[in-house]
């Protein structure tokens, strides 16, 4: 049976904004914290993070992670190891979701699922966002060229095997746009570094 509050009917409103919402939204559209936990205690909902409940009617999240981290920081964008694994562009299995941060933001930072932030400057944290409804979400990640650039720019830190297997793959894919991929390397300033390797995988 669902809990009316003041003429609310809490399910819709979940179901209205795609079956899950931050607590700051839930109080926002006019549920109250004591409607909201007694949905939870009642089975109606899941608590899938802190601040973040779901309709346990809703089928299994398909990325529950990225869904998770996106509803936590709906500004920052998923980018590197996490971006590549969405582009299926790595064999890597993502111990954390990467996300970027403009330079001067808060560093967003959860228990679960843990969360490596980088900064990225104006310029090269604005090029290349895609939105993507993922679970009814919107999720920003960054485009697989621009991805790929990325790597390259953090290649110390993620090791050269596996920016070049990314690149391997993506060189595989029939949507890879090789322009593309030079404008982003010309944002990251690696298109030096990025060249060489390109011209070895023609």
């Amino acid at each position: 049976m669902s809990i009316q509050e003041n003429n609310i009917d809490p399910e819709e409103i979940f179901r209205q904004h795609g079956g899950q919402l931050r607590m700051s939204d839930v109080i926002k559209y006019g549920i109250s914290r004591y409607i909201l936990y007694k949905m939870r205690d009642n089975g109606v909902l899941e608590q899938v993070s802190r601040g973040i409940y779901r309709l346990v009617e809703l089928p299994p999240i398909s990325q529950p992670d990225l869904v998770t981290v996106s509803l936590r920081f709906p500004k920052a964008v998923i980018c590197l190891i996490s971006a590549l694994s969405f582009h299926e562009m790595t064999a890597q299995i993502p111990h954390e979701v990467s996300v970027a941060v403009p330079r001067g933001a808060r560093m967003p930072s959860l228990d679960y699922p843990p969360v490596h932030a980088y900064k990225f400057s104006a310029d090269a944290f604005e090029a290349g966002i895609e939105k993507h409804q993922i679970d009814g979400v919107t999720v920003q990640i960054y485009s697989a060229e621009k991805t790929l650039a990325d790597c390259f720019k953090y290649r110390n830190k993620l090791g050269m095997d596996v920016v070049l297997e990314a690149l391997k793959f993506f060189r595989g894919q029939k949507k890879f746009n090789l322009e593309k991929l030079l404008e982003y390397a010309r944002v990251c300033r690696v298109e030096k570094v990025i060249k060489p390797y390109l011209e070895a995988s023609l």
